[in-house]
């Protein structure tokens, strides 16, 4: 019986790959392999140890020159509320005199700003002053005004 020789070539699909890529693009990197427990357990490790020793790098806050203390430190803007209530007629008309007598003298006041003048006027009282204040006032009921039909 004949024997038959079969000729053993390399791969193709390899060289043609090789072939087929252009000079400038790089080859394909393999998989990385997955590591094992140990290994990952020391790279772990490594990684600690240089966090460990960012922070004694990082004096760089540290480093920025300090303000002088002397000048002097900004006031902070408010935090504003916004608020409603209800008020009888003839005192909501008096807050429109007022508007008018502030603009004669020269000085326009919005509504807000005479409310908060106002405030600031009750403030400074006693407290005998500002309990006598308040019995002056008429009880009013709180809440919204019912809707006129």
């Amino acid at each position: 019986m004949a024997t038959r020789k079969t000729q053993t070539t390399a791969k193709p699909s390899t060289a043609r790959k090789a072939a087929a890529q252009p000079a400038n693009k790089p080859a394909a990197k393999p998989a990385p392999r997955k590591a094992s427990r140990p290994a990952a357990e020391e790279s772990a490790k490594a990684d600690a140890k240089p966090a460990a020793k960012a922070p004694a790098k990082a004096p760089v806050k540290a480093a920025t020159p300090k303000k002088p203390e002397n000048k002097a430190v900004k006031a902070r803007k408010p935090k504003m509320v916004r608020d409603s209530f209800t008020m009888p007629k003839p005192e909501y008309a008096a807050i429109d005199t007022l508007k008018a007598r502030a603009t004669q003298a020269g000085r326009p006041a919005k509504k807000s700003e005479l409310l908060r003048a106002g405030v600031k006027l009750l403030e400074s009282l006693t407290p005998a002053d500002l309990l006598a204040a308040l019995q002056a006032l008429p009880a009013i009921k709180t809440g919204r005004p019912a809707k006129a039909r």
